[in-house]
């Protein structure tokens, strides 16, 4: 039996080949990055499944996701919406949107999608300034020394009961040190100080190992 994060990865495996099974797309779409030398950041199968679900669970019409990369997490939440859903999806990098274009396009849901390019702050702000719609379901997968604004504009976007979930907000432990020199560090623990007995959200976060190593995933609703 291996050992450490040989066995965790072994055991999304194993829940990939019984609850999720083959998915040609999203391979497809993983080797797409790869091949464009995408960093290799993406949610787990297991992960975008979870992500699939949680959002139908809620009957999410309109999802938003800050950090699109090549879209494989976009495509699972895609995969959650009815007939007349959205996700908006924001991207910093244009050659990154132009990567998750060409991937979502070969799923054939290129009407449930619409990529934003820029920096992730000023969309946001120009989506609260035009009174779009209120989101149902956000994801948040991006620049983490950015979260704790990221969780403000969520809560003005999204409607009351909305299901906010950010990744990575564990990062090995390091969450716990002060004076970690890892640079994506502050920034989410921000996230945990603004959250700390916030007026308008009821949040948690669940400690995950896999593939991704030793990492987790914050869950927040809004009042």
């Amino acid at each position: 039996m291996p050992d450490g994060d040989q066995r965790w990865s072994a055991v999304d495996d194993y829940i990939s080949d019984h609850l999720i099974g083959e998915d040609a797309i999203q391979q497809e779409t993983l080797e797409a990055n790869r091949k464009a030398g995408l960093p290799a950041i993406d949610v787990s199968a297991a992960q975008g499944k979870m992500l699939q679900l949680l959002a139908k669970g809620v009957g999410a019409k309109r999802i938003l996701e800050i950090g699109t990369l090549g879209g494989y997490s976009t495509i699972w939440l895609a995969r959650a919406l009815p007939e007349n859903g959205i996700v908006v999806t924001l991207e910093l990098e244009e050659s990154y949107a132009q990567i998750a274009r060409t991937n979502i396009s070969k799923t054939g849901l290129d009407d449930k999608v619409e990529i934003i390019v820029g920096e992730a702050i000023a969309t946001l702000s120009a989506l609260v300034h035009k009174g779009t719609d209120p989101f149902d379901f956000v994801f948040i997968d991006a620049d983490k020394q950015n979260y704790a604004p990221y969780l403000e504009h969520a809560i003005r976007l999204s409607r009351p009961g909305a299901t906010l979930i950010f990744d990575n907000v564990v990062r090995e432990g390091e969450i716990l040190n002060p004076e970690s020199d890892d640079p994506k560090v502050p920034g989410t623990r921000a996230l945990y100080e603004v959250l700390q007995n916030h007026p308008k959200v009821d949040a948690t976060a669940v400690q995950t190992v896999g593939s991704k190593k030793w990492d987790g995933f914050l869950l927040a609703i809004t009042r």
